[in-house]
């Protein structure tokens, strides 16, 4: 069971694409007019015109369920575990409608919601994303339902970014990480993937903090990606041999030599300038012929001016 949540700010677009699949089935409809699509937008604007000032009032939540759960998933299941996680999200007493889908394999239902309750109170969206994953666990272990093993059964031809980019670290990851010896080869290992890894060190210290992996224009945590994929746990792989080489990659990055311009000659305070000028028994701050040539022009113009006036 996986719950994906969206929201958006029209109920148009959103009920005529539930309804407006192939062989879409409306299960189920509460607070709304079911007659026909546009009774129940009509209903769903009307309710959110109690509160104008929520720019996206309209819930999408799509629940899917493993292929392996079909045969106990009914109709009547299927709402029964709807209305579950709503309830469980703390979506209550407003209009939603519940739509079964036919074109995948995998059983999954489509839930249209009203972010404006029947009171005209906006319905929290916070930490929604969290509490999906926490509910989505819960009813799968009170249901029976079952649990994937690992990510191998995730149809990734279908994934879009940024999921395609997080699945491709994930297979070269779990691929290269028994190949190599030390961080460096893993480095360059995925690096010919495209891949870069990137060390969070703390503050400007040599201790590593965590880790995070590059593929195009996409940066993930390594937990993000797979639990053992955070630094700690990877770095157990390698043992010290591994630490020596991440420290040894930050002492070269810190230690680097800075390119600075071609600094200006010393002044007569430097002992090699100084021997400089005493030999040839110039001192430094005599003014040359050009400085005197350019004092006279300046006291003559002043002349001129004088006389004009």
């Amino acid at each position: 069971m996986i719950g994906k949540i969206r929201k958006g700010s029209g109920f148009k677009g959103c009920v005529d694409y539930v309804l407006g699949k192939q062989q879409a089935v409306l299960l189920h409809a509460d607070g709304v007019l079911a007659e026909s699509r546009q009774d129940i937008i009509r209903c769903f604007c009307a309710q959110a015109s109690m509160n104008p000032r929520l720019g996206k009032p309209v819930g999408h939540i799509a629940l899917s369920y493993s292929v392996n759960d079909a045969p106990k998933l009914t109709d009547e299941k299927m709402i029964q575990l709807a209305q579950e996680y709503m309830r469980e999200m703390k979506i209550t007493d407003t209009q939603y409608i519940i739509v079964r889908h036919q074109d995948r394999e995998h059983p999954h239902v489509h839930i249209v919601f009203n972010r404006i309750d029947n009171n005209g109170k906006t319905i929290s969206d916070r930490n929604d994303m969290y509490r999906n994953e926490q509910v989505c666990k819960k009813l799968k272990a009170k249901h029976g339902l079952y649990f994937a093993k690992g990510k191998e059964l995730v149809k990734r031809h279908r994934l879009k970014e940024p999921d395609k980019s997080k699945y491709e670290i994930y297979t070269a990851v779990r691929n290269e990480i028994g190949k190599s010896k030390s961080w460096r080869q893993l480095q360059e290992r995925l690096a010919e993937k495209g891949i870069g890894i990137r060390f969070k060190y703390k503050g400007r210290t040599d201790e590593v903090q965590g880790i995070s992996f590059t593929k195009g224009a996409y940066t993930f945590k390594g937990s993000e990606i797979d639990r053992n994929f955070s630094f700690s746990k990877l770095d157990k792989h390698f043992g010290n041999a591994g630490m020596d080489t991440v420290e040894n990659s930050r002492q070269q990055i810190v230690s680097a030599p800075i390119l600075e311009p071609e600094q200006t000659p010393q002044r007569n305070d430097s002992p090699s300038m100084g021997g400089l000028f005493s030999l040839f028994d110039v001192s430094p701050s005599a003014p040359s012929d050009e400085e005197i040539d350019w004092s006279l022009r300046k006291k003559k113009k002043k002349k001129k001016r004088q006389l004009k006036l």
